[in-house]
């Protein structure tokens, strides 16, 4: 007798996914660059050092005020710790695509650790004077300038191009997740222990990351085909220079830092207290990490580029509406989302910029990124800093939030190649 025949118009019936199961998938998705082992322990670690300098930063803004009273000093400070991005992070982006990255990731380590605890050592002794905190901060900002470009260019040797987006935005994840928790503890310490706890503790958590290094396996730069130093630092400025996404996104990178990071700067002024301040930064750290989860979750997709402008125009409003707006429960509000936008766009133009550039360009690339991310930092705090001699913090803010919202537009209306990718 013969077998029946299938019908092949039936269909088996599928089983929709449990609930479980789409919670599980949905982690996974969200998680997926921590299934390697390597980025997952660096991650980890990078954690922890960042939430001890979360600690130190608001220990060290509201020393500073407390100190000095001003403004402008909060913003000198922020100019002074950024200014060696400016200077050296180009050399550092050409050092790392020499030699290996995690001994340059190792010294910049260690060099910060012995600023945190020299300034540990003045706060118990009393004897903590200004010149002394910016000249600290400038010999970090050193350190950060050649510790940047590495770890940047280390990530895409840790996952899958494809899973890059999203360990590009667990990354961001890592360091928001630390500006949130790192000012709450900050904020417990600070009234528990005192300032030197807050220095203190940041200063052991660079070991973490020091031990974790070491211990990581990741193949050098090829030492094949290597050009002199300012030669290779002028073919990596040729690249990005030529036009095209790459120097927009450049150009949006520290339109975005020197408009919308004064925000953070002065917080002191819109917060008047160690409590609220702590409460504000919380607010903003703890809205940009809903804003990498968002973009982990999106991963790879269609226009990122239209995206990215269209969130910058609400982030520059945003800014402006809570600089005008007295402080109130809405502010924080505000500033949570302030923080979601900035994250979004921080992890867009950095995804975008990973997957548009080469390999053996990878460090100095990046290190032109991270120039004009970090670099716009100290241009724009100094600048806001000086013109709140002439008029209110609050009116300042809410200018840089205005020009951001123009410059947004501006690139909305051109492209220069930003909206199609």
């Amino acid at each position: 007798m013969a077998d029946p025949v299938a019908d092949p118009e039936t269909t088996v019936p599928v089983q929709a996914p449990t609930p479980q199961g789409r919670v599980a998938s949905a982690l996974l998705r969200l998680g997926e660059a921590f299934t390697f082992r390597s980025f997952r322990n660096l991650w980890t670690a990078a954690f922890t050092s960042a939430v001890g300098t979360w600690m130190q930063r608001f220990a060290q803004q509201w020393l500073i005020y407390d100190l000095t009273g001003s403004a402008f000093y909060l913003g000198l400070d922020m100019f002074v710790g950024n200014v060696p991005l400016l200077l050296f992070t180009l050399i550092g982006g050409v050092t790392a695509d020499r030699y290996d990255r995690r001994h340059m990731l190792m010294a910049s380590q260690l060099l910060q650790m012995v600023c945190a605890l020299i300034l540990t050592a003045l706060v118990y002794t009393e004897t903590v004077r200004l010149p002394y905190i910016l000249v600290l901060s400038f010999t970090t900002g050193l350190a950060q300038a050649f510790g940047g470009p590495a770890f940047q260019s280390l990530i895409p040797a840790l996952v899958p191009r494809k899973t890059l987006p999203n360990a590009v935005a667990l990354n961001s994840i890592q360091f928001n997740l630390a500006q949130s928790v790192g000012p709450l503890i900050g904020g417990l310490v600070f009234t528990t222990l005192g300032l030197v706890a807050c220095f203190g503790i940041n200063s052991a958590s660079f070991l973490v990351v020091i031990v974790v290094l070491s211990l990581l396996q990741v193949p050098p730069p090829n030492p094949a085909g290597r050009r002199p130093v300012l030669e290779e630092l002028k073919g990596g400025l040729t690249y990005v220079g030529s036009g095209g996404a790459l120097l927009a996104l450049t150009v949006l990178a520290i339109s975005t830092t020197s408009l919308g990071l004064p925000l953070r700067a002065f917080l002191p002024v819109f917060a008047g207290d160690p409590t609220t301040l702590s409460h504000m930064m919380t607010s903003l750290g703890t809205g940009a990490v809903a804003g990498a989860l968002v973009v982990a979750w999106l991963g790879s997709f269609e226009r990122m580029g239209l995206t990215l402008l269209r969130v910058l125009t609400v982030f520059g409003g945003l800014i402006s509406v809570f600089a005008l707006l007295p402080i109130t429960p809405l502010s924080y509000l505000l500033l949570f989302l302030a923080g979601g936008a900035l994250l979004i766009v921080f992890s867009l133009t950095a995804s975008l910029v990973q997957l548009n550039v080469p390999d053996e360009l990878r460090g100095r690339v990046m290190s032109i990124y991270l120039m004009a991310f970090r670099g716009g930092m100290p241009l724009g705090s100094l600048a806001s800093g000086y013109l709140t001699t002439f008029a209110s913090t609050q009116t300042i803010i809410a200018l840089n939030g205005g020009l951001l919202v123009l410059v947004a537009l501006y690139f909305l209306a051109r492209s220069h190649g930003i909206r199609e990718i």
